[in-house]
């Protein structure tokens, strides 16, 4: 029994949730799994994983030992397939976490373009805003909208992300429109509880921070949400311009304290250091790359305004 097929063995029972249905799908007997997998471990003379009677577990080092071996068997795969004459050919697997909105709105296409292409790769999406580890979770590539500060990924630029301070043309009919950080105290306001506070930086005209802190009104972790209830008029929420551009367009949306700005952050694609990237993952996140390399469409509504305004 070659090391190559204990290893394969070994993902497959990991993928799989147990030694049974491994075997199952191998189409071999229980025994003859088992067998591979202590084969392996006495060939590298480490447990791989914790046995029970009733589950089964990863050690720290089966862990380490499940990613690399992902690794490995995606790349025997493209050598394969390239040894066969298909070097436009890629396959395996490709594990990707997206923010939910974003992901929705701007990377399906992307994703669907890339699906269409490249036929033989798997993709398993995950379109949640909820912060992932990338290596426990076993993600190739993660979408991440932040300022990064985390030296242990490596991160490519995608694009700006733009936020605009926005409530409806009823709301500020019946409360007034905010013309200065100070009047926002006295407004409802909708935030994304995924925020880490309710402290929020406004740019002054003059380009100094000003940090005001302001009580929530109403708390969601789906921008989608805080944006129809910003457009039903039940308070003023800071919203990206991807998610709410269509509605400053058609005017549901009002842009207010526009002489005050709002920190820029930024897409990225994002992948760990310790991870050899494949030539799939590659090709997907140059795609990436490539399809925001125009200035963000979304922003166009910025402009929009601001010509409205000199108009005026």
């Amino acid at each position: 029994m070659g090391q190559l097929e204990e290893i394969n063995t070994f993902v497959r029972i990991i993928d799989a949730g147990t030694i049974s249905r491994a075997a199952d799908q191998l189409g071999i007997a229980k025994s003859a799994v088992s067998r591979r997998l202590v084969d392996l471990e006495t060939r590298l003379g480490v447990q791989l994983l914790n046995r029970t009677t009733r589950q089964s577990s990863l050690t720290d080092a089966g862990r380490e030992y499940y990613q690399r071996s992902v690794q490995i068997l995606a790349d025997v795969n493209e050598l394969n397939a390239a040894a066969s004459d298909s070097k436009t050919l890629l396959t395996g697997r490709i594990s990707i976490a997206a923010p939910l909105s974003f992901g929705l709105q701007h990377l399906t296409p992307i994703i669907n373009k890339f699906a269409l292409a490249h036929p033989g790769v798997e993709l398993r999406l995950d379109f949640s805003d909820r912060p992932v580890d990338l290596i426990e979770e076993r993600f190739d590539v993660a979408i991440r909208i932040a300022k990064l500060k985390d030296s242990s990924y490596i991160a490519r630029k995608l694009t700006p992300i733009s936020t605009v301070l926005c409530a409806s043309p009823d709301y500020l009919k019946r409360n007034g429109t905010p013309q200065i950080p100070e009047d926002l105290k006295n407004h409802e306001i909708l935030y994304y509880s995924n925020s880490p506070d309710h402290s929020v930086q406004i740019i002054d005209p003059d380009g100094k921070p000003v940090n005001i802190k302001l009580p929530a009104k109403i708390m969601a972790n789906n921008g989608d949400y805080l944006r129809d209830a910003t457009v039903a008029g039940l308070g003023i929420s800071f919203i990206p311009t991807f998610m709410a551009w269509e509605e400053i367009e058609n005017g549901s949306l009002v842009c207010v304290m526009r002489d005050y700005s709002f920190p820029t952050l930024t897409a990225y694609a994002i992948y760990p250091q310790t991870r050899h990237l494949s030539k799939r993952v590659r090709v997907f996140i140059d795609m990436l790359v490539d399809a925001f390399r125009e200035e963000p469409f979304w922003d166009k509504c910025l402009k929009d305004v601001r010509v409205d305004n000199e108009d005026k």
